[in-house]
């Protein structure tokens, strides 16, 4: 099993100093993913949960592909309504390209309606949207010479040039943990990418069902790759109240077990609980902090599973 990091790349303390820091504690931690998140439009309702100021995500990205060498990078995940598939085909090829192969596309339908006011998109047709913009992207990733005729979008002729490194495609985890994004996963994930999950509903319904609605489309069932919280307390929490990756080290250390008891290919760390929403300036301390203890036990897990 191996782990991720979500990059903190919004809010106080957010900037390019602290962001290639991050990259690099990750890196040298032996985590093997770093992830970011996507907002285009700070809108009301955005900036509740992700203060100002917010790095775009494949640009961030870009930029940290020349300040590391091995580890990973994704997004976690990629608002698929709020581009053109021409211009997110693009953008993915690019970034897959700058870092040898190491992009992760992580997938989502949105939830700010808000945004998708102000970027002129319908929010009310946004799963239909993206799943129509999932298909034409990856007909641009796979033919020299793309036409695609979809009821979103249509094009003919197009190429696009570089291709990404990774054939046919980066992989694509599908993010949510709705009945709608289980069936999307088992229709066009290479993974599911399940946020705030409880691994009981994991392990009795979740994954059950992406296992038959894998089989209906004829499919291998997709991997397992979570994003949990990072958000370690010092007495236990009632295990009916809380998602996996909260409560105390022996609380969480169970929730990892339990996960790759599961099959987990990947488990993405994420410390927003870390600190409240105004962003403390000792965030990125207490997150270090949090991150070398769970690095400690991952590596337990790691020996356990050779065993």
């Amino acid at each position: 099993m191996k782990f991720g990091l979500k990059l903190h790349h919004s809010g106080a303390g957010a900037n390019p100093d602290q962001m290639r820091r991050w990259a690099h504690f990750a890196e040298s931690l032996g985590i093997h993913l770093l992830m970011t998140a996507d907002h285009v439009a700070l809108t009301p309702d955005v900036l509740k949960q992700y203060p100002a100021p917010y790095y775009e995500a494949f640009t961030n990205l870009a930029w940290l592909a020349a300040q590391t060498q091995r580890i990973e990078l994704g997004t976690t995940v990629i608002v698929v309504p709020y581009r053109h598939p021409i211009g997110l085909a693009t953008l993915v090829a690019n970034v897959d390209q700058l870092s040898g192969g190491r992009f992760i596309l992580g997938v989502g339908a949105g939830w700010s309606e808000l945004e998708f006011e102000a970027l002129g998109v319908d929010f009310h047709q946004r799963g239909a949207i993206m799943d129509d913009y999932v298909d034409a992207t990856k007909v641009l990733w796979t033919t020299d010479v793309a036409s695609y005729e979809g009821p979103f979008v249509s094009f003919r002729d197009v190429m696009l040039a570089p291709k990404p490194v990774q054939s046919p495609h980066p992989p694509i985890w599908v993010g949510g943990a709705s009945n709608v994004a289980i069936r999307r996963t088992a229709r066009v994930g290479d993974a599911w990418h399940p946020l705030g999950i409880r691994v009981e509903w994991l392990k009795d319904i979740g994954l059950p069902r992406l296992e038959r609605l894998a089989d209906r489309e004829g499919r291998p069932v997709p991997a397992l790759c979570p994003r949990i919280l990072c958000h370690l307390t010092d007495s236990p929490l009632p295990n009916d109240e809380r998602v996996a990756g909260e409560g105390t080290l022996d609380q969480v250390r169970g929730d990892l077990e339990a996960l790759q008891t599961l099959g987990a290919e990947y488990v993405v760390l994420d410390t927003k609980r870390n600190s409240p929403t105004s962003a403390s300036p000792t965030h990125h301390e207490e997150a270090f902090r949090t991150l070398t203890v769970l690095a400690e036990k991952a590596v337990d897990l790691e020996k356990e599973t050779v065993r």
